[in-house]
């Protein structure tokens, strides 16, 4: 395991306030919760975050998401498990988290309003830049689960 780093809630207070203020946000979005938790579960995936993954299943779970789904999030595009709403969710997930390869892709902000309103978009779109933000804070420090 990795030796523990800085703890950016001590170290930069206010940085971590301005973080909390958007995870806040997000946690107020008419977006359905459990879409909330797909995103923040495949992005930390992407992003290689241990401790994200850890407390999204978690709160995907509590939610109602079932152990099927969160254990194929990671090879959705070969699932029948999701819907197409999902289905495009997902892919809008990793075009934002992948920006540098092409970003939001057209077809995929295409598919992305036959199933959401533009607040809707926004709100996916807010909900990816905080779960990558949270996942670059976590892996860059190291963060461990008893933190």
């Amino acid at each position: 395991m990795f030796d523990k780093r800085i703890s950016v809630k001590a170290a930069s207070p206010n940085g971590y306030k301005a973080m909390m203020a958007l995870e806040n946000y997000i946690g107020t979005v008419k977006l359905k919760p459990f879409y909330r938790e797909l995103i923040k579960i495949i992005a930390s995936q992407i992003n290689g975050c241990a401790y994200c993954i850890d407390m999204h299943t978690k709160d995907a779970r509590e939610l109602g998401v079932t152990e099927r789904k969160i254990y194929a999030l990671s090879a959705w595009r070969e699932s029948s498990l999701f819907n197409d709403e999902e289905r495009v969710l997902l892919a809008a997930t990793e075009e934002i988290t992948n920006i540098s390869f092409k970003g939001l892709s057209e077809e995929t902000y295409k598919n992305l309003e036959k199933y959401f309103d533009d607040q809707s978009i926004a709100e996916l779109i807010m909900i990816n830049v905080t779960i990558n933000a949270w996942n670059r804070i976590a892996v860059s420090t190291h963060l461990h689960y008893d933190d």
